[in-house]
């Protein structure tokens, strides 16, 4: 995550009214604006591709896939955030303007630059979404994907590696492998 724009604290209203003139993007976490920086072209391919492998399972459904441009609100956090790809089954989210809040997966691709934060504050802030079941980490570099699904008890992690059997993404009832996630990247 970015350094903090110095614009001063901003209520919610007031960020959505300034975003809404703005040619970059901004996350806005309780108060403070932090400017997106454009993605890799490698970033791109993969979040693209999830997207639309995501959109072809769900297809006929009541469930929806967003990429980065569509806003998540984070009540509990306080928190606007932009993530690579998500989903959303809710009949509520079906019909919100600017930002969906009740996500069944949420997917991030990591960057060098993001990494922490993705893992870190960010998934805390995630964790406050009553409906988010998994959470989707996907490392370009080490060719890794790290799933995070909600037990009763807290969240359980699985990983695969090439090689590995595909993850079971139980919230879209959609299986994914390695070699699909990265599909698209020339080695």
């Amino acid at each position: 995550m970015g350094e903090a724009l110095e614009s001063g604290l901003l209520n919610r209203k007031a960020y959505l009214e300034w975003e809404a003139g703005q040619v970059e993007k901004h996350e806005y976490v309780a108060g403070e604006v932090f400017a997106m920086v454009g993605a890799r072209r490698e970033h791109v391919l993969v979040a693209g591709g999830l997207y639309a492998r995501l959109r072809a399972q769900l297809k006929g459904t009541r469930c929806q896939v967003f990429v980065s441009d569509m806003k998540l609100f984070v009540a509990e956090a306080d928190a606007y955030f932009y993530p690579d790809v998500m989903v959303s089954c809710d009949e509520g989210d079906r019909r919100a303007e600017l930002a969906i809040e009740h996500p069944c997966l949420v997917v991030e691709v990591l960057s060098e630059g993001t990494a922490e934060y993705d893992r870190g504050a960010k998934f805390a802030a995630y964790r406050k979404l009553p409906a988010l079941s998994e959470y989707l980490l996907v490392d370009i570099g080490a060719r890794r994907l790290e799933l995070f699904r909600r037990q009763a008890d807290g969240w359980l992690m699985t990983e695969s590696v090439a090689g590995m059997p595909p993850l079971q993404l139980r919230s879209v009832d959609c299986t994914l492998s390695v070699d699909e996630a990265f599909e698209d990247l020339v080695d």
